[in-house]
């Protein structure tokens, strides 16, 4: 599976996502950066990156940023919400 990556400094997209049930919402993550190419979308896996990942409490976890600075932040894998979301955002 593909991820589009579109560049843009303002608005950026970051899901943190470990394997198991939280991954089902990849594949829709993946699909909605075609949908909203102005935002960047950034995937992180919880398990790769520790890290950077270290204050991540639930999976999966979607932060929205905009000029360097945490604007929203989304828990949950639901497809609607996060449509809903970046609609807000791009």
């Amino acid at each position: 599976m593909e991820l589009k990556a579109h560049k843009r400094d303002t608005d950026v997209l970051k899901a943190v996502i470990n394997y198991g049930a939280s991954c089902q919402i990849l594949p829709v993550f993946c699909q909605l950066s075609s949908k909203f190419p102005k935002l960047s979308f950034v995937y992180v896996d919880i398990d790769e990156c520790p890290e950077t990942t270290q204050h991540i409490r639930y999976t999966p976890t979607f932060h929205f940023y905009r000029d360097g600075e945490r604007v929203d932040e989304m828990f949950g894998a639901g497809e609607d919400r996060l449509h809903d979301r970046l609609w807000l955002h791009s």
